[in-house]
C-alpha cells in the first residue's frame, strides 16, 4: 500500500490523494483493515470451535468451557480501552502490526497445550491481540472512511464478521480431521496480517496523522453534547451491548452442543448451522452502517435490537428444520445493530474515538464472555435446552433505544 498512491474516493477520476489531510474515503485502508479484521476474527474463531474437541479430549465440564471464553473475552475486554485511551493520547502507528504478533502466540501455544491451564493461558493471548487490533483498526476505519462512518464501519466489522462464520466451517473441514495440533497452519494466517497492517501503518504515520488533527480542530468549533446527557446516551448503548453479545455468545459457545444434545446432529452439521449462523451475522453487519448513515442510527439501534425477539422466542420451540432458518434471521437483524452503535457512541464522545472503540469492543468481548461462563453453568444445572428458552427474552433490552439522545440527522 503506497503512501503516495493510495485509492480513494472523492479525488477526481485518475488522480490520487495529496493533501494528508484529504477527507476523501481511502478505499485501500478500508479494505486491507476488512481483510486483516477477517483473518484476525477467523483465527479467534477456531478457539470456540475447538470447544467440542477440547471438551471430549480433556474430559471439560460445561463450566470449564465457558471459562475458556470467560478468559479470552475479559481479557480483550479489560485491556481494549485502555489501549484506546493509551493511542488517543498518543497516536502508534504500527501497533496494530505489534498486536497481531499476540494473536499468532495465543494460536501456536493453543495447538501445543497439553493441559487445560495451558489452553487458558492461549486464550488470553489471543484476548491481547484482539485488545490491541480493535480499538485501533475502528479508529482507523473512522480516519478513512471519508465521513462516511457506518460505511465504513460495517466494511470493518464485516471482515470479522466473515472471519468468524470461515472459522467453524474452517475447523468442521481441517481441525475436526487432523485434530488440536492442525491449529498451527492457521497461525500462518497471522504472517500475513502483520505485513498488510504494517503496510496501513506507513498510512497512518503519513497521511492518518494529519486527519486526526484536521477532526481535533473541527471539534473545536463544533462542540459535543453535554456530559450528563451524552453519560446517559453511553449507559443505554452499554445497555443494548449486553442484549446483543450475551445472546450472541449463547450461539458461539454452545449452539453446537444444543444441536448435538437436541436433535442428535453429527459435529460436521452442527458446525455447519453455526456457519450459516455466522454468515448472517456478516451480512447484516455489511447492511447495518450504510443503514444507519441514511435512515438515522438510532433508528437501526432500535429495529436490529428489539426486532430479533420474536424470533428469539420461537427457537426454543422448533425442529431442526426450522431452527436453522429462525438462527440466520436471528443473526441478520442482531448483527446489523452494532456498527451503529460504534459510530452512535463515537458521536457521543467526539475525540475520544480509539477509547470508545475500545470500550464497545471491549464490553462486547467482556460481556458475552461473562454470559459464557454463566451460560455454561446454566447448562450444567438446567440442561442445554434451558439456555435457549432463557436468552429468548434478552431482545427486549432494545425497548430502551426509545430513550437515546439525537446525535446526528439521516442523509438525503
Amino acid at each position: 500500500m503506497a503512501t503516495s498512491d493510495t485509492i480513494v474516493i472523492g479525488a477526481p477520476e485518475g488522480e490520487t490523494a495529496s493533501d494528508p489531510a484529504d477527507e476523501s474515503t481511502v478505499v485501500a485502508v478500508l479494505v486491507a483493515l476488512s481483510v486483516s479484521h477477517l483473518l484476525n476474527d477467523l483465527m479467534q474463531s477456531l478457539v470456540p470451535a475447538v470447544y467440542p474437541i477440547l471438551k471430549t479430549k480433556y474430559d471439560l465440564t460445561f463450566t470449564q468451557v465457558g471459562l475458556i471464553t470467560l478468559v479470552f473475552q475479559c481479557t480483550a475486554s479489560l485491556l481494549q480501552p485502555l489501549v484506546g485511551m493509551a493511542t488517543d493520547h498518543r497516536p502508534r502507528p504500527y501497533s496494530l502490526a505489534i498486536g497481531m504478533v499476540f494473536t499468532l502466540d495465543g494460536l501456536v501455544l493453543l495447538a501445543i497445550a497439553r493441559s487445560y491451564p495451558f489452553i487458558l493461558a492461549a486464550s488470553a493471548f489471543v484476548g491481547i491481540g484482539s485488545a490491541v487490533f480493535h480499538p485501533e483498526a475502528s479508529r482507523l476505519a473512522r480516519l478513512a472512511s471519508g465521513g462516511k462512518h457506518g460505511l465504513a464501519q460495517s466494511l470493518f466489522q464485516v471482515g470479522g464478521n466473515a472471519g468468524s462464520a470461515i472459522g467453524p466451517l474452517a475447523a468442521a473441514i481441517f481441525v475436526v480431521r487432523y485434530g488440536q495440533p492442525s491449529l498451527r497452519v492457521f497461525a500462518l494466517l497471522a504472517l500475513i496480517s502483520v505485513t498488510i497492517l504494517w503496510n496501513v501503518g506507513v498510512w497512518y504515520k503519513h497521511h492518518g496523522l494529519a486527519r486526526l488533527k484536521a477532526g481535533a480542530k473541527g471539534r473545536e468549533e463544533h462542540p459535543p453534547l453535554p456530559r450528563g446527557k451524552a453519560a446517559v446516551g453511553l449507559g443505554i448503548l452499554v445497555a443494548l451491548i449486553f442484549s446483543k453479545f450475551v445472546y450472541l455468545a449463547s450461539i458461539t459457545s454452545y449452539f453446537t452442543f444444543y444441536l448435538i444434545h437436541q436433535f442428535g446432529a453429527s459435529v460436521q452439521t452442527a458446525q455447519l448451522h453455526l456457519f450459516l449462523f455466522l454468515a448472517a451475522v456478516a451480512v447484516g453487519t455489511i447492511l447495518g452502517g450504510p443503514l444507519g448513515d441514511k435512515l438515522g442510527r438510532k433508528t437501526v439501534i432500535w429495529f436490529s435490537i428489539l426486532g430479533a425477539l420474536p424470533f428469539t422466542l420461537l427457537l426454543p420451540h422448533v425442529d431442526l428444520f426450522w431452527t436453522g432458518p429462525l438462527a440466520i434471521v436471528i443473526g441478520l437483524i442482531l448483527a446489523s445493530a452494532f456498527p451503529a452503535i460504534v459510530v452512535f457512541a463515537q458521536e457521543l464522545a467526539p475525540g475520544n474515538v480509539g477509547m470508545v472503540a475500545g470500550l464497545c469492543f471491549g464490553l462486547s468481548f467482556g460481556l458475552g464472555g461473562i454470559g459464557a461462563a454463566v451460560l455454561g453453568h446454566v447448562a450444567d444445572l438446567k440442561g442445554i435446552a434451558f439456555v435457549y428458552q432463557l436468552c429468548a427474552f434478552l431482545p427486549a433490552i432494545g425497548l430502551l433505544a426509545a430513550f437515546l439522545p439525537k446525535v446526528e440527522k439521516p442523509a438525503h
